[in-house]
């Protein structure tokens, strides 16, 4: 059943679900060799002395966990291969690559600012432009060491200014949310059957309820409010589009 599944899938889902899955079994692969590649092509911030440009592409391909892609690749196969059905292989390729750039530009963006601000900061105390420098340092060796300086951990300015350079996004939550609202857009109506509970949702209820959730943690200071950022900019990017690209056409599930 699975075999047959996976055979009918269209070439874009199935191309971009077999790279994904590769690059999670590299990442073990790597980990028993003491290299993160999390750390390597994961996306960080554009101030961050981690980032580098090739990771603008290489996050999307990246997961923190085998459930982290299941759920990912669960909304890849079963929404992202209907649409790509309906539009064609190559507008969904770029309908799903956009929407994740759009949510790095989201998660990029306010991590920069973010980073910036915590900069301004550091350079304002007495060798302040020292400290920085030490601190870039302290990111880069944390990367193969795992170790934080306890001057670090210590001090809550060198402390968050560490975790903004040094935390990457990884994962396709971005393409996914906007593959999620694509499908919402299109199909507002088509019944969607919960797992828990097994309750029949409306497409449009539940892909909007899962904004809404994205949009309040947004705003929420609990370390994780710029995840949601992301997965918020991958929906809007992907709203956006499906919108120009059914500008023409009233016909609506």
């Amino acid at each position: 059943m699975i075999s047959s599944l996976f055979n009918n899938l269209p070439p874009v889902t199935k191309n971009f679900l077999i790279i994904n899955i590769l690059m999670l079994f590299a990442t073990f692969a790597f980990e028993n060799q003491n290299i993160n590649l999390s750390q390597m092509l994961g996306a960080h911030n554009f101030l961050s002395p981690l980032f580098e440009p090739y990771q603008i592409v290489t996050h999307f391909f990246m997961h923190g966990g085998l459930m982290h892609l299941v759920f990912n690749m669960f909304g890849l196969v079963i929404f992202g291969s209907h649409l790509e059905r309906i539009w064609g292989s190559t507008k969904f390729f770029w309908f799903y690559i956009i929407s994740a750039l759009g949510a790095l530009a989201f998660y990029a963006g306010y991590g920069t600012w973010e980073m910036y601000q915590l900069r301004k900061e550091i350079l304002a105390l007495e060798d302040g432009a020292i400290r920085l420098m030490e601190l870039d340092i302290v990111i880069k060796e944390a990367v193969n060491t795992g170790l934080i300086p306890t001057i670090v951990k210590s001090n809550e300015l060198y402390y968050n200014y560490f975790l903004s350079g040094y935390i990457p996004m990884v994962g396709a939550s971005g393409a996914i949310y906007g593959v999620l609202v694509g499908f919402a857009v299109l199909f507002p109506n088509t019944q969607l059957m919960l797992l828990f509970p097994p309750i029949p949702v409306k497409a449009k209820y539940l892909v909007g309820f899962l904004m809404v959730i994205s949009l309040y943690n947004s705003f929420n200071e609990d370390g994780s409010n710029i995840v949601h950022l992301a997965h918020l900019g991958g929906g809007v990017i992907g709203f956006i589009l499906v919108k120009i690209m059914n500008r023409n056409s009233r016909d609506f599930y």
